[in-house]
């Protein structure tokens, strides 16, 4: 196994603060200016004071639980299951960093939905 990259381990510092629901450790993770883009909704949560005013406001913050993390450069993905205490989300994170602080994260996620008959002879199910 390899050790986690600098980056890998700023990622893994953010799963472990929401999952503790210490979410001022967010503070020293994101730059100021960051921006977090969620294409799914079509928001944009842009600087500090917004995604503060975000993450406070949360009905309730998810459990999440990493299933894989790569990175190169720059850019960190992480694949994780988000769970609400009931509803749970497949869900794929893009990092961007900028001098070791997260400078953009954009986040897709799905609740799971039924395979379709049709594909079955091709596809094996988890």
């Amino acid at each position: 196994m390899t050790e986690a990259t600098p980056n890998e381990q700023v990622v893994q510092r953010l799963i472990d603060c929401i999952n503790a629901r210490d979410i001022a450790v967010m503070d020293e993770l994101f730059h100021d200016d960051a921006i977090m883009h969620w294409p799914q909704s079509g928001e944009v949560v842009r600087g500090a004071e917004n995604r503060r005013g975000i993450y406070n406001a949360f009905p309730q913050l998810p459990t999440i639980t990493p299933r894989r993390m790569t990175s190169g450069g720059d850019l960190v993905v992480a694949e994780a299951l988000l769970d609400y205490a009931g509803p749970q989300y497949q869900t794929v994170f893009i990092f961007e960093f900028r001098d070791g602080r997260i400078a953009k994260e954009t986040a897709y996620w799905s609740e799971a939905f039924e395979a379709p008959e049709w594909r079955s002879a091709w596809v094996e199910t988890e």
